[in-house]
């Protein structure tokens, strides 16, 4: 299938998985949250928790498979419809949830972006540009590669992308973190049955985000991107 066949049916698929992603989240708030989600959090059952955590892993495990099945026998392709597929269905989950419940109400709404392998919080528009940041890269690396070029990248890039993807990370969970670390040392943070713990957890609200953090991750990814996609690599 040619690139423009392979991009309509991921892009259906990857928006099909934001909608099933956003259904789930309105069932999730007409349990734990009937007045509107807003912070503080309210406590979530052990069994709700740990559903939500293998639904997290299971939706992971999805976008991979799309990955490994459109490859055409190239890493980077793979990585790049991973990528692609992810971003597409995040920005459609809050497109959907939008369409469904009128939240966010803006792009500044704060939100619980995942849990794994902490809680991770930030304003809907910093996954926003994640996502088009990685819709970016995956369409630099699909071109080239349907143009016949060397689509393999390079060392010097990977690192600049995943140092900058840690960078990112590390903004996303900075506040919350932070919160905890002031409460609990990490061995306690992880004893998650400790009623004092899920308190603190539970008592969190955002109160400022570090763009500078996430600013410096950005920058370092859409760097490495620009030197990966320079005429005559």
């Amino acid at each position: 299938m040619k690139l423009r066949g392979l991009l309509i049916t991921i892009t259906a698929f990857a928006i099909a998985m934001g909608f099933l992603e956003s259904a789930v989240v309105v069932y999730m708030r007409e349990i734990l949250y009937p007045g509107g989600f807003n912070f503080p959090l309210s406590p979530i059952p052990t069994k709700l928790a740990l559903t939500e955590l293998f639904r997290e892993l299971a939706t992971m495990i999805m976008l991979v498979t799309i990955g490994i099945l459109s490859a055409r026998g190239r890493f980077s392709t793979g990585f790049a419809w991973f990528i692609y597929s992810f971003a597409i269905w995040d920005i459609f989950y809050y497109v959907f949830l939008w369409l469904l419940l009128g939240w966010p109400q803006s792009l500044m709404t704060w939100d619980v972006l995942f849990l794994i392998p902490t809680t991770w919080t930030g304003p809907v528009l910093s996954p926003v540009l994640v996502s088009l940041t990685m819709i970016l890269l995956a369409m630099v690396i699909l071109i080239r590669a349907e143009r016949g070029k060397e689509s393999r990248i390079p060392r010097k890039i990977w690192a600049g992308l995943i140092l900058g993807s840690l960078i990112l990370i590390f903004g996303f969970i900075f506040d919350y973190s932070q919160h905890m670390l002031t409460h609990f040392s990490l061995f306690e943070m992880l004893q998650l049955k400790n009623p004092e713990v899920l308190e603190q957890a539970t008592s969190y609200v955002p109160h400022r985000f570090p763009w500078w953090i996430c600013g410096t991750g950005e920058a370092l990814i859409l760097t490495s991107i620009a030197w990966y996609a320079r005429p005559g690599r």
